[in-house]
């Protein structure tokens, strides 16, 4: 397997995620359709073309030392990749269409995406912030 490639092409789908997600108050159907459907179900496919195809000789997630040997396997490492990337972008996706649908303007949400895409929870974390933020300002203003 060509892990440079892989990583490559898994991180071009990704980011084509992304862009459709900072594009989404001019396309919100059609993003929510790539970046929630269509790009992270082809990473999610090629997680499992790795997962089964090149299965790491040891390692587990019984412990901590269990998943340190499993992620010292090139391959596993490669699958690890591409899950972190196909879950960020579907919660990037959540966060576009819960921020809509709870009438956030998108210059408020935009900061979350590449925090997620970043450093994931941390980006969900922000949202909740954002949200949490707004419902304060809608409180006092009714």
């Amino acid at each position: 397997m060509n892990h440079e490639l892989i990583f490559a092409l898994a991180g071009l789908v990704a980011m084509a995620g992304w862009a459709a997600l900072l594009l989404s108050p001019l396309i919100p159907i059609w993003s929510d359709r790539i970046a929630s459907l269509v790009l992270p179900g082809i990473l999610s496919a090629g997680y499992v073309v790795i997962l089964f195809a090149f299965p790491a000789p040891g390692g587990g997630f019984g412990s901590f030392a269990e998943v340190r040997a499993l992620f010292s396997h090139v391959d596993a490492l490669m699958a690890g990749w591409v899950h972190f990337l196909a879950f960020d972008l579907l919660i990037g996706a959540w966060i576009c269409r819960r921020g809509r649908r709870d009438g956030l303007p998108f210059w408020s949400v935009a900061p979350c995406l590449p925090v997620t895409f970043l450093f994931g929870p941390a980006g969900f974390l922000l949202f909740q912030l954002v949200r949490a933020g707004h419902g304060l300002a809608a409180a006092r203003h009714p």
